[in-house]
């Protein structure tokens, strides 16, 4: 029989902690349940990753191009120089995307409007990758607030919105989060499938990191379209916890990995302190 460590211990119970935070997270919000789709290891011909989140946060829009590359290299893509990157609204305008480095094709005077639908196309060599996203409109939030729960003895730390969810239209949600200026990163995708014009709390913490005391944060809130409520929903799905990420699915063409996001969006700033109490 194999004994385990006081550290293992440890690291087996905070991980099951984890896990039933998420399991926790999932009840109180009512998200629907996903498909778990099949984990890809890359081991094939190299695929075309585009990756586009637009947004109304500002004037400068970054479109991402690489190449995917085997799992067991020492980085996640291989950027691609030399493609062309257009995007294009229902109105009749252009926005051609420059290169800059490492992938990021930038547009410094393009700010998307509500209500728009807009075409991407992406010329790599021979091949064209296309795909279509209408902007939907900006759901407001009520309140903002931090939520400490206390679960198996230690605190946990969730920022929180609380909103009018309107009634009788789909309605999808992405979360960003960045801690103390760090990058930031895909926290949730959430939907109103069982909350319909319902007045809503979600909460929002850090997939990867647990956030403490003194902790700045800054969340990302997105209005998103169905597609790409879709392939964020299944990367979550698929990987909290696995030693290598799926493949969610895509809504660009030409089997290219990746999304096309054009959204409207807000962002907030929060700071963790020692006696914050939710309702």
């Amino acid at each position: 029989m194999i004994a385990c460590t006081q550290v293992q211990m440890n690291n087996y119970l905070h991980m099951n902690v984890r896990l039933f935070l998420l399991w926790i997270g999932s009840l109180f919000l009512l998200s629907s349940c996903e498909e778990l789709i099949d984990i890809d290891l890359n081991e094939g011909d190299p695929r075309v990753v585009i990756e586009a989140q637009l947004s109304d946060l500002g004037d400068v829009q970054r479109v991402r191009v690489s190449a995917s590359v085997a799992f067991n290299e020492p980085f996640n893509s291989r950027p691609l120089a030399g493609a062309t990157v257009v995007v294009r609204d229902d109105r009749g305008g252009s926005f051609l995307f420059q290169y800059e480095d490492n992938g990021y094709y930038v547009h410094h005077t393009f700010r998307p409007m509500v209500g728009r639908s807009y075409f991407l196309q992406v010329n790599v060599g021979q091949e064209r990758y296309e795909s279509v996203c209408r902007m939907p409109q900006y759901v407001e939030v009520d309140s903002i607030g931090v939520l400490e729960e206390t679960i198996f003895g230690d605190p946990y730390y969730f920022a929180t919105f609380k909103f009018n969810d309107p009634a009788d239209m789909p309605n999808y949600y992405l979360y960003e989060l960045s801690i103390n200026g760090g990058t930031f990163r895909f926290a949730s995708a959430l939907n109103d499938k069982f909350n319909d014009g319902l007045y809503v709390t979600h909460q929002i913490s850090d997939l990867e990191t647990d956030l403490m005391v003194g902790d700045n944060i800054t969340v990302r809130r997105y209005c998103v379209d169905r597609s790409v409520y879709q392939y964020w929903s299944e990367y979550q799905s698929t990987n909290p916890g696995t030693a290598a990420p799926g493949n969610p699915t895509s809504n660009i063409s030409n089997d290219a990995l990746g999304y096309f996001s054009v959204a409207s969006a807000k962002e907030f700033a929060m700071r963790i302190e020692a006696r914050d109490i939710g309702d």
